[in-house]
């Protein structure tokens, strides 16, 4: 009888907190992501993003924050091991062929993400910039994300992600 009533707070406890994230749905997006394709499309031609090589990662955290860096890894290395030291080519090399940034994002009701703000960027454009579904839509299926993202000049970009499983 005293292991019971020991045991019945516990119980009760768990089906509350159960029955509270059965009420949240899902967020699709949580988690991390791995590029596995970025196709750039101007003026209808269909043209790698970040070079042959792609590589990238997209983390979603449970706190709605989110972290984004894109690289071409062909991008050769600078001659110099000092960042600041690279020459005019070697620096816009770089730029065009890599970005970061973070900021916070939303889901809706269903767990569909619906847009993010831009805090910071290697660019320093986007700073600022709040994307909703017009420009920036992710469709999750499975262990796939596709990113639709356009351009403010209207350039479409797509991205295939591939989520990363989660370390045991």
């Amino acid at each position: 009888m005293r292991m019971l009533k020991l045991a019945l707070p516990i119980l009760l406890a768990a089906q509350c907190c159960m029955a509270s994230a059965e009420a949240r749905s899902p967020n699709q997006v949580l988690g991390t992501w791995r590029m596995v394709t970025a196709q750039i499309d101007p003026e209808g031609k269909n043209v790698p993003a970040y070079g042959d090589k792609p590589n990238g990662l997209l983390v979603f955290t449970e706190d709605m924050h989110f972290i984004e860096v894109l690289t071409d890894a062909t991008i050769p290395k600078f001659a110099s091991d000092v960042r600041g030291q690279g020459t005019t080519e070697e620096n816009r090399a770089a730029m065009a062929g890599s970005i970061g940034f973070f900021g916070t994002y939303t889901v809706d009701k269903d767990g569909v993400f619906s847009g993010n703000r831009v805090e910071a960027s290697t660019f320093p454009n986007w700073i600022g910039q709040v994307r909703t579904r017009k420009d920036l839509r992710l469709v999750v299926e499975g262990d796939q994300m596709t990113e639709h993202f356009q351009r403010p000049d209207g350039t479409p970009i797509l991205i295939i992600w591939s989520k990363v499983p989660r370390s045991q």
